[in-house]
């Protein structure tokens, strides 16, 4: 009898889930994250593998996708993932997902097998991947988690619970799992996934995040005869243990060993093209501590798109790509048939490095010939203009039919103004870096958990001001307050001799200006009020300044870092809470059944179903 009632049961919610019309699509994933022996400049090291690949798998989705992933923590030690881009969760997603952990807590069930389930609309009854979910789905109840991935961009509307941050999520503990329900709600564009604690990005763990148009949305380019990502960026032989002892011992980390494209080093990767046709290239700067040229010997990129805004359509022999930030190019194989250089080479830096791949055309009557395309090194006004042409397509559609430029950014004006000065200090003998005099120290206990379950003595509101003070640096666990629905301007002040590179989690911000010297109020007048990209991550210059403007639409605990792996991890970072009053759906999804609990909020609920 009882086995009836559990059989009616799960076909009662199957049958819920399956009979709403009108649903956006369901893509599932479940990963399996491993050490294995990898090799990516000759020297074997320990790296860390999603489904045994390194780089991870991609993520293919479109427009407002659903997108539930398992990630099973097989390493030895606490994980998390991130995502460069912006999420949102929706109601009837999460319900859903309740109504299956419900039925899925009742009973046990063995592991899912470690594979990747493709993209399909909420299951039917006899689907394997409605089997994966639900198993999935009942082992992260009431665990404390310890590895996390963060999705960089995906902007999780609504939904800081997915971020995958240390401020917001629990991280996955060695032998268990979480499931991540995310929306990417209202996005295209390229992005990538990372994972976020400690130096794990070191050793892998990242992948390409893309976001597709919607078929009924116009795209302001035909559609290209094939798609590849680029995951490019610095890479250290030493193992990322190694590297977190010697930042943990005070000192920063040495010069890179080299660059990598898609995990491999030069002429390690080949992309094959048909001569005549035209491809789109996803570019990402993966890296943890440097700025990298790409360019394509003999072949002109037309730039199409940055981090979800479709940009005027410049043509570049070569672009600049600096930590954390996407670039989408379209290349058109218009030379002889033959092989050809795709080069990365450091920006910046007193040593050049470069590594290569082969752009192969299927005709290929010879293989590379002669010494890769050299590129731009430490010229800062180069790259400087070069960011000032990238402009936003007024015309084209974004995510949603309307054109892009029928936001007027300019025309509104800001609630508040935020001035974000990065600094190197010293601090009880050790290198720390701050922002306004703030070296950011982790609490014992997630942030938003803390929030919400009302735990006093993690953090405190204004523990960070939100102008420099220049004033001796000091450790906290800093949190600055705003206001939802507020629209904020950002200047980030660089007074260092190198370049910088920040990312503000759950929200695209509008990049109004950037100079040298001294950022004053004047400095307004120069702004770009009118047609400048929105993107979520963005470069400073050495002794120079950087403005953005911020909607505040995204309530939640949101982390602002520098993308230079080093500076965040000891302490060149900050939390922002974006709250509301109203306690609604309306404006932010209440705490997921299946949150992973930690610190001190070990023993809480989550909530009843």
């Amino acid at each position: 009898m009882g086995g009836c009632r559990g059989f009616c049961s799960v076909f009662l919610v199957i049958l819920l889930v399956t009979c709403t019309s009108g649903e956006d699509p369901y893509r599932f994933y479940t990963w399996n994250i491993t050490y294995g022996d990898i090799y990516p400049l000759g020297v074997k090291q320990q790296g860390i593998l999603i489904n045994g690949q390194f780089p991870g798998p991609q993520i293919e989705s479109v427009t407002n996708d659903n997108l539930i992933i398992s990630v099973f923590n097989s390493l030895d030690e606490p994980f998390l993932l991130s995502w460069l881009v912006t999420c949102h969760a929706r109601k009837t997603l999460l319900t859903r997902l309740d109504l299956i952990q419900s039925v899925a807590q009742a009973r046990p069930h063995p592991l899912v097998d470690q594979t990747k389930a493709g993209p399909t609309h909420f299951p039917p009854p006899h689907s394997n991947v409605t089997r994966v979910v639900t198993q999935s789905m009942l082992q992260v109840q009431d665990r404390v988690s310890f590895h996390v991935i963060r999705w960089n961009g995906v902007q999780q509307r609504r939904n800081s619970w997915q971020d995958g941050v240390y401020g917001t999520n629990c991280p996955i503990p060695p032998g268990q799992n979480f499931t991540y329900a995310l929306q990417v709600k209202d996005q295209i564009g390229s992005y990538f996934y990372f994972p976020s604690l400690a130096f794990h990005k070191a050793a892998g763990g990242f992948g390409g995040f893309k976001i597709a148009s919607r078929s009924v949305i116009p795209v302001p380019f035909a559609p290209p005869a094939g798609d590849f990502t680029i995951l490019a960026g610095d890479w250290y032989n030493k193992n990322h243990t190694d590297l977190k002892a010697i930042v943990d011992g005070g000192s920063d980390l040495p010069f890179p060993d080299g660059l990598l494209i898609n995990g491999r080093g030069s002429n390690g990767y080949t992309f094959t093209v048909d001569q005549g046709k035209t491809y789109r290239f996803r570019i990402s700067n993966v890296g943890l501590s440097t700025s990298i040229n790409f360019r394509i010997q003999g072949h002109k990129m037309l730039l199409v798109e940055v981090e979800g805004t479709h940009t005027l359509q410049n043509t570049y022999d070569s672009l600049d790509i600096h930590l954390g930030q996407s670039y989408s190019v379209l290349v058109t194989a218009d030379q002889p048939g033959q092989d050809y250089y795709i080069v990365v080479s450091s920006r910046f830096t007193s040593q050049v490095l470069t590594a290569t791949s082969i752009l192969h055309y299927s005709n290929s009557a010879g293989s590379v010939s002669g010494p890769p395309p050299g590129g731009p090194t430490t010229q800062i006004d180069w790259s400087l203009e070069q960011s000032r042409s990238v402009r936003r397509n007024l015309t084209a559609s974004g995510p949603r039919p309307n054109p892009q430029g029928s936001y007027h950014y300019g025309l509104i004006n800001t609630t508040r103004t935020i001035r974000l000065q990065n600094s190197a200090p010293v601090i009880n003998g050790k290198q720390r870096y701050a922002v306004n005099s703030v070296s950011f120290i982790p609490a014992d206990t997630p942030l938003k958990l803390a929030d919400y379950f009302k735990i006093s003595g993690v953090f405190s509101l204004g523990s960070i001001p939100d102008s420099p003070t220049g004033s001796g640096a000091y450790l906290q666990t800093s949190v600055m307050n705003a206001d939802f629905r507020g629209f904020a301007e950002i200047v980030f002040e660089n007074p260092e001799d190198t370049v910088q590179s920040w990312h503000i989690d759950g929200h695209n911000f509008f990049v109004v200006g950037m100079d040298g010297g001294q950022w004053t109020p004047a400095s307004k007048l120069t702004y770009n009020l009118r047609d400048t990209v929105s993107r979520c991550t963005v470069q400073v210059y050495p002794n120079s300044w950087t403005a953005v403007y911020v909607p505040l639409d995204n309530v939640g605990m949101w982390n602002i870092r520098s993308e230079n792996w080093a500076r965040q991890y000891l302490g060149q970072q900050f939390y922002l809470r974006v709250y509301s009053s109203a306690n609604s759906w309306r404006d932010e999804y209440p705490i997921p059944k299946n949150a992973l609990l930690c610190g001190r909020a070990l023993g809480r609920r989550t909530r009843p179903l």
